[in-house]
C-alpha cells in the first residue's frame, strides 16, 4: 500500500480509532458496565441486570493498570463494590458490611457488628415482584449502619447460617451478597483486600431477562442501587 493510500486511510479513519482508544480509558479508569450472570445479590440485583459501576470511587488508577495514583476514599459499610475474589480472581458483585477493625459475626441469619445485632424490617412493597422464585424465599429490610437495603432468604436451602467472630484486618473487608443462602463471599472466599475492589455500583443502567429471550425488562432500567 502506497504511502499516501496510508494517509488516506488514517485520515478517515482517525476520529474512529481515538474514540474507541478513548473508550477504553473511560472503561479502565472511570466508569464501566457490569454485566450480573448469578442471583447472589437478590433482590437488589438480579440475573440480567447491567450495572453501572463507578471506578474513581475509591481510587484513581492509571489505565490498564492496578497502580493506584491518587487514594481518593475507603469503601464504606453498604457499599455495592466490583471485586475480584482472592480466591481465583472472578469479578464479583457484593455488598460491603464490615470495615477494617471490625468484628463481624452471625447467628441464625442475623449479622452482628462489634456486638451489635442487625435491625432486619419487613420488606417494601415491590421488592419482590420481579422474581420467580419469590414464593420460596424469606424478604426483609436489612439496616446497615442506618443505611436500608433488602435481603432474601431461603428457608428450604442448606447454608451457612452461623459462625463465630472474626476480626476484619487492616486493609480489607467483609463483603456479603443480599441473597444470603446464596451467595459465595466472605464466608466462603475470606476477607477481600481493598486493592482488589474495581468500584462501587450505584445504578442499574438497563435489565434483560434471560427467561425471557432476553428480552428488556423496562421497569428496573436507571435505578438507583442502595
Amino acid at each position: 500500500m502506497s504511502r499516501d493510500r496510508l494517509l488516506a486511510e488514517w485520515k478517515e479513519w482517525r476520529g474512529t480509532m481515538l474514540f474507541v482508544a478513548l473508550m477504553c480509558v473511560f472503561r479502565s479508569s472511570f466508569a464501566d458496565i457490569y454485566h450480573v450472570p448469578s442471583g447472589s445479590m437478590k433482590p437488589t440485583v438480579v440475573e440480567g441486570d447491567r450495572i453501572l459501576t463507578e471506578k474513581m470511587a475509591y481510587d484513581v488508577r492509571l489505565p490498564f493498570t492496578g497502580v493506584v495514583l491518587w487514594h481518593r476514599a475507603a469503601p464504606r459499610r453498604g457499599d455495592i463494590v466490583v471485586l475480584y475474589s482472592p480466591e481465583d480472581g472472578t469479578r464479583l458483585l457484593k455488598r460491603v458490611v464490615g470495615e477494617p477493625g471490625d468484628v463481624i459475626s452471625m447467628q441464625d441469619e442475623i449479622v452482628s457488628i462489634n456486638g451489635q445485632a442487625l435491625h432486619y424490617l419487613p420488606p417494601s412493597s415491590g421488592e419482590s415482584a420481579a422474581l420467580p422464585d419469590a414464593a420460596d424465599h424469606v424478604f426483609g429490610q436489612e439496616d446497615l449502619s442506618g443505611r436500608r437495603h433488602a435481603v432474601m432468604f431461603d428457608p428450604g436451602r442448606a447454608a451457612l447460617r452461623s459462625f463465630a467472630p472474626v476480626v476484619v484486618p487492616a486493609g480489607e473487608y467483609f463483603v456479603m451478597g443480599d441473597n444470603r443462602d446464596d451467595s459465595k463471599d466472605s464466608r466462603f472466599i475470606g476477607f477481600i483486600p481493598e486493592r482488589s475492589i474495581a468500584g462501587r455500583a450505584f445504578a442499574i443502567a438497563y435489565s434483560l431477562d434471560p427467561a425471557r429471550h432476553y428480552l428488556p425488562r423496562f421497569g428496573r432500567s436507571f435505578q438507583p442501587l442502595r
